[in-house]
């Protein structure tokens, strides 16, 4: 049945990136949830680790109380007035087009971030797909876009990039080229490192000069995820696009939303979107920039 099913897929690549579009805006909405609860659910860890650990010192403290939260659990509700959302209140875009963006309870604005995520995540799902074709390459790149976006959405609200799900991602760029899927395993492992002792380098640097620190720590293991994928040679050309968009942005924020010049602003987007861009066209754009420069 499977590989019936990839036969036809290949027959018929029209149908397959319909059933991809399908499948991600379903993912799409289940980033959403990742985005609004693994934060919380990182904060109720921490939370409960400092006290154990500070358990002497905190015995006359009352205890936070805080809601037990799971990906999974409790199910969602509107955030204004609790209503349960019912499975097909859940339909990914086309339930809020249809409730015009409110709770069907308390008609409330419900946030146009959600449909937003969701047709996002079937927009670049489908570029995969049609560039990719049916192949493990595709499989695999579709996990880490959705992941990516994970990581997008979390870094710009709560300055995070959370360890749950970087570091599978960076081990599993190291796997899948074992047997070459992407680069050599040679330039995986190097690209890795590299990626990682950069931005560190860089990192300390920074805070010896001016005694600041210039960025999180994610974002150096975030680097080396992609370095594990792509390998050490596109590095260049990511970090390169990442500066210049952050920069961009930057600047705009500070001089059109009178941003603080002292107030952080999340470096990992700028990498997650470049190395998105570095995976599905990087060697085109190193080639047309070594051409620019020579």
């Amino acid at each position: 049945m499977f590989e019936q099913t990839l036969e036809f897929f290949q027959q018929f690549p029209t149908a397959f990136n319909i059933f991809v579009v399908i499948f991600s805006l379903m993912i799409g909405s289940f980033l959403n949830v990742v985005v609004y609860r693994l934060p919380k659910m990182m904060h109720n860890g921490w939370y409960l680790e400092c006290r154990e650990f500070l358990a002497d010192e905190v015995t006359n403290i009352p205890a936070k109380e805080f809601e037990h939260i799971t990906l999974s659990k409790p199910d969602s509700t509107c955030p204004k007035c609790g209503h349960k959302i019912r499975f097909y209140e859940n339909i990914p875009v086309i339930n809020w087009l249809f409730l015009q963006g409110k709770c069907s309870q308390c008609k409330n604005s419900i946030s146009f971030r959600y449909p937003l995520v969701e047709s996002a995540t079937a927009l670049l799902s489908l570029v995969i797909a049609n560039q990719f074709g049916v192949s493990i390459e595709t499989l695999l790149l579709l996990i880490l876009t959705w992941a990516l976006i994970c990581l997008t959405l979390i870094d710009f609200d709560h300055m995070l990039l959370p360890d749950q799900i970087v570091m599978p991602l960076l081990w599993l760029g190291l796997l899948v080229n074992i047997n070459t899927t992407f680069v050599p395993l040679s330039d995986a492992v190097i690209g890795a490192a590299v990626g990682y002792m950069s931005l560190f380098s860089v990192f300390w640097v920074f805070k010896l000069l001016t005694g600041k620190e210039g960025m999180g720590h994610g974002d150096f293991k975030l680097f080396a995820l992609f370095g594990a994928w792509l390998g050490w040679q596109l590095l260049p050309i990511l970090i390169l696009m990442a500066s210049v968009v952050g920069a961009v942005v930057g600047i705009s924020l500070m001089l059109f939303k009178n941003h603080q010049r002292e107030q952080a602003i999340p470096f990992g987007p700028y990498l997650a979107v470049a190395g998105w861009i570095t995976l599905l066209w990087g060697e085109g754009i190193w080639s047309w920039y070594l051409l620019q420069i020579s």
